[in-house]
Protein backbone atom coordinates (compact mmCIF):
# COMPACT_ATOMS: atom_id res chain seq x y z
CA UNK A 1 0.00 0.00 0.00
CA UNK A 2 3.01 2.09 1.03
CA UNK A 3 4.46 1.79 -2.48
CA UNK A 4 1.39 2.36 -4.27
CA UNK A 5 0.99 6.20 -2.50
CA UNK A 6 4.80 6.92 -3.34
CA UNK A 7 4.30 6.18 -6.91
CA UNK A 8 1.57 8.95 -7.28
CA UNK A 9 2.76 11.92 -9.04
CA UNK A 10 2.00 15.60 -7.67
CA UNK A 11 -0.76 17.44 -8.54
CA UNK A 12 -0.25 20.26 -10.76
CA UNK A 13 -1.67 23.91 -9.87
CA UNK A 14 -4.06 23.68 -12.92
CA UNK A 15 -5.38 20.14 -11.27
CA UNK A 16 -5.58 21.38 -7.67
CA UNK A 17 -7.86 24.22 -9.04
CA UNK A 18 -10.21 22.37 -10.72
CA UNK A 19 -10.76 19.97 -7.78
CA UNK A 20 -11.41 23.22 -5.85
CA UNK A 21 -13.56 24.21 -7.94
CA UNK A 22 -15.63 20.95 -7.99
CA UNK A 23 -15.74 20.80 -4.64
CA UNK A 24 -16.52 24.27 -4.10
CA UNK A 25 -19.74 23.45 -6.50
CA UNK A 26 -20.72 20.17 -4.52
CA UNK A 27 -20.73 22.66 -1.60
CA UNK A 28 -23.30 25.08 -3.43
CA UNK A 29 -25.65 22.27 -4.48
CA UNK A 30 -26.26 20.99 -1.56
CA UNK A 31 -26.32 23.95 0.75
CA UNK A 32 -29.30 25.69 2.55
CA UNK A 33 -29.66 28.81 3.79
CA UNK A 34 -32.48 28.37 6.90
CA UNK A 35 -33.75 32.14 7.89
CA UNK A 36 -36.90 30.97 9.73
CA UNK A 37 -36.16 29.17 13.10
CA UNK A 38 -38.40 27.65 15.64
CA UNK A 39 -38.39 25.03 18.67
CA UNK A 40 -36.98 22.14 17.90
CA UNK A 41 -39.74 19.79 18.51
CA UNK A 42 -37.66 16.54 19.10
CA UNK A 43 -35.90 17.78 22.20
CA UNK A 44 -37.54 18.17 25.97
CA UNK A 45 -38.40 21.18 26.79
CA UNK A 46 -37.62 21.72 30.63
CA UNK A 47 -40.66 24.02 32.31
CA UNK A 48 -39.88 25.98 35.69
CA UNK A 49 -42.58 25.38 38.00
CA UNK A 50 -44.19 28.53 39.05
CA UNK A 51 -45.16 29.85 42.48
CA UNK A 52 -48.53 29.26 43.53
CA UNK A 53 -49.75 32.64 45.07
CA UNK A 54 -48.03 34.39 42.88
CA UNK A 55 -50.73 36.54 40.21
CA UNK A 56 -48.88 37.23 37.90
CA UNK A 57 -47.60 33.30 37.43
CA UNK A 58 -51.52 32.48 37.43
CA UNK A 59 -52.71 34.35 34.67
CA UNK A 60 -54.26 32.35 32.09
CA UNK A 61 -52.40 33.06 28.65
CA UNK A 62 -53.90 32.28 24.61
CA UNK A 63 -52.36 28.96 23.36
CA UNK A 64 -50.21 29.84 20.54
CA UNK A 65 -51.81 27.67 18.20
CA UNK A 66 -48.73 27.55 15.23
CA UNK A 67 -46.63 25.90 18.32
CA UNK A 68 -49.08 23.53 19.14
CA UNK A 69 -50.00 22.26 15.76
CA UNK A 70 -45.93 22.04 15.41
CA UNK A 71 -45.55 20.08 18.39
CA UNK A 72 -48.83 17.45 17.37
CA UNK A 73 -47.14 16.50 13.68
CA UNK A 74 -43.84 16.47 15.85
CA UNK A 75 -45.73 13.70 17.75
CA UNK A 76 -47.24 12.11 14.02
CA UNK A 77 -45.77 8.90 12.97
CA UNK A 78 -43.59 9.39 10.06
CA UNK A 79 -46.58 7.29 7.66
CA UNK A 80 -48.73 9.86 8.83
CA UNK A 81 -46.48 13.11 8.46
CA UNK A 82 -44.79 12.34 5.27
CA UNK A 83 -46.29 11.31 1.64
CA UNK A 84 -43.00 9.01 1.05
CA UNK A 85 -40.23 7.18 3.22
CA UNK A 86 -37.78 9.65 3.89
CA UNK A 87 -35.08 7.37 4.44
CA UNK A 88 -34.08 3.90 3.57
CA UNK A 89 -34.98 2.02 6.71
CA UNK A 90 -38.31 3.55 6.62
CA UNK A 91 -38.62 2.20 3.26
CA UNK A 92 -39.12 -1.51 5.28
CA UNK A 93 -42.90 -1.44 6.14
CA UNK A 94 -44.06 1.45 4.79
CA UNK A 95 -46.72 0.01 3.02
CA UNK A 96 -48.67 -1.68 5.64
CA UNK A 97 -51.79 -2.03 3.75
CA UNK A 98 -52.08 -6.02 2.39
CA UNK A 99 -51.73 -5.95 -1.54
CA UNK A 100 -54.83 -8.74 -1.57
CA UNK A 101 -57.69 -8.40 0.77
CA UNK A 102 -57.83 -11.00 3.30
CA UNK A 103 -60.34 -14.09 2.66
CA UNK A 104 -60.31 -16.55 5.51
CA UNK A 105 -62.15 -19.13 2.85
CA UNK A 106 -58.96 -18.96 0.34
CA UNK A 107 -56.96 -21.61 1.47
CA UNK A 108 -54.11 -20.33 -0.38
CA UNK A 109 -54.05 -17.17 1.71
CA UNK A 110 -54.90 -18.40 5.08
CA UNK A 111 -53.60 -21.21 7.24
CA UNK A 112 -55.46 -21.30 10.76
CA UNK A 113 -53.73 -23.52 13.10
CA UNK A 114 -55.56 -27.19 13.67
CA UNK A 115 -55.02 -29.23 16.81
CA UNK A 116 -54.90 -33.01 16.13
CA UNK A 117 -54.46 -35.68 18.95
CA UNK A 118 -50.74 -35.56 18.69
CA UNK A 119 -50.89 -31.51 19.38
CA UNK A 120 -53.57 -31.81 22.18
Amino acid sequence: MASHSANKEPLDPVRLNQLLCERVQKELKYQRLHTEYSVNPLQPVHTITRKPMSWHDNLEEPADEKFLNLIHHAALEPTKKYSEPQTESQEIGWNTKPLVPMDRTDCRFYFPRRKTEVTK
